[in-house]
């Protein structure tokens, strides 16, 4: 479907080579000032044709506001958003009538709907993305003024380049790899023509994005996300815990292939007795990890550290290299596709990765208010025993009455 979230909801529309691409964003609070400047600057980082290293394809991308605000302020009313696409090139596409892409949606989606776009990838193609980062430029204003949530992306990888996950064999992740996580920076990561903020890998990383492209061939990689200061007690459990919903969110995006947070499979390598994170008490008087190997995320639920995760990128199918392949009616052929299209998805897909992932927080930021204000509302429970609040917490008034989400640490439930 082409809607995504339950109170912040998002609703893309648009294919690669139609007139204008966008989406409809419900669920904004009123309030929020709000200007097309605000988006345009994760639009213009999204766009095609910043470097040699991308794709030639030239479009500015420019944003227009279409309803939902007035005098610069969020009605909370549904908020239209609009791009036009101005550098459509649909002839070079004409080998794909009678050819399916390999490892492109071309098949599949003929196959599913009976019909497809003529020219380019049709939704499959990462133009579809603008509307969903639109609608997450949004969500990150809203969450950065009302609890100051940073959201961070950087490139890992890139084919079998990578940064040093880890220096030694026994360490769930490398000091290094971590303390990137927890202090890099957007204008670090924006420095890199590769938007790999470790100097050292990000030329490697070029040269190799450079070798494919002279080759006709194409690379994957992979992005690192993290979410700074996020509020404690986001997640639905059981099926919609955060983390499964991070998931969903990002394998939604188009080429990904793989997600995993905090230690990810590297931490399956691990005893608990190393992989564990212990409590501690922090300077707030609230309950803190030692370590962070669980990503921000237990029980589905956040836990007040930073949320990190790790996202898969194939390389892109479209190359201008010869392919032995079969037409669409099955006769063989050999395909060179034309077009232009980007040798590596990465260093554009940080900007998607960080307004997908702001969606995902601001849709559960306004599930867990939603929850607490209803609560809110009840007379004060007083009878429960100390093993259901915590320590300190004499009342369930207390944990959820007049405390905004993030401030609730918890309350022990479930089996054991």
């Amino acid at each position: 479907m082409s809607s995504f979230g339950r109170l912040y909801r998002v609703h893309t529309y648009g294919e690669s080579h139609c007139k204008s691409v966008g989406c409809i964003v419900d669920g904004v609070p009123p309030g929020l000032r709000l200007t097309e400047e605000d988006i345009q600057t994760q639009l213009s980082r999204r766009r095609p044709g910043q470097s040699d290293i991308t794709t030639a394809r030239s479009e500015f991308d420019s944003v227009h506001l279409q309803s939902g605000t007035e005098h610069g302020v969020t009605l909370g009313t549904p908020i239209g958003l609009l791009v036009h696409n101005k550098d459509q090139r649909p002839h070079d596409y004409a080998e794909t009538d009678l050819y399916p892409r390999p490892s492109h949606a071309d098949y599949t989606y003929l196959a599913k709907y009976g019909v497809k776009a003529s020219s380019g990838g049709g939704r499959a193609s990462a133009r579809e993305t603008i509307g969903r980062v639109a609608a997450g430029a949004i969500a990150e204003k809203y969450l950065k003024e009302a609890f100051g949530v940073e959201i961070v992306a950087f490139v890992a990888s890139v084919g079998k380049v990578a940064l040093p996950f880890a220096e030694e064999d026994d360490e769930v992740l490398g000091k290094e790899y971590v303390d990137l996580i927890k202090t890099v920076k957007r204008e670090e990561v924006d420095k890199e023509i590769t938007r790999c903020p470790h100097k050292a890998t990000s030329t490697k990383m070029e040269e190799a994005i450079r070798a494919a492209k002279a080759r006709d061939d194409s690379l994957g990689g992979s992005i690192t996300c993290v979410i700074r200061n996020s509020p404690l007690g986001l997640g639905e459990p059981c099926f919609d815990k955060l983390e499964a919903v991070l998931g969903h969110a990002m394998l939604s995006i188009p080429s990904t292939k793989s997600f995993e947070i905090g230690s990810g499979l590297r931490g399956t390598t691990f005893p608990g007795s190393v992989h564990n994170d212990p409590f501690t008490q922090g300077e707030d008087g609230k309950l803190r990890t030692t370590t962070n190997w669980s990503g921000g995320v237990q029980g589905g639920i956040s836990n007040g550290e930073d949320i990190y995760f790790r996202i898969g990128f194939k390389p892109p199918a479209t190359i201008a290299q010869e392919q032995d392949t079969a037409r669409y009616d099955g006769s063989s052929g050999t395909l060179a596709a034309k077009g232009r299209h980007d040798p590596c998805v990465v260093p554009r897909a940080v900007p998607i990765v960080e307004t997908m992932a702001a969606l995902v927080i601001m849709d559960m930021v306004l599930q867990q208010n939603a929850r607490q204000a209803a609560a809110a509302l009840l007379p004060p429970l007083t009878h429960l025993p100390p093993t259901m609040v915590l320590p300190g917490k004499a009342t369930v008034d207390k944990v959820i009455h007049g405390e905004s989400v993030g401030e609730v640490q918890g309350q022990k439930t479930g089996e054991e």
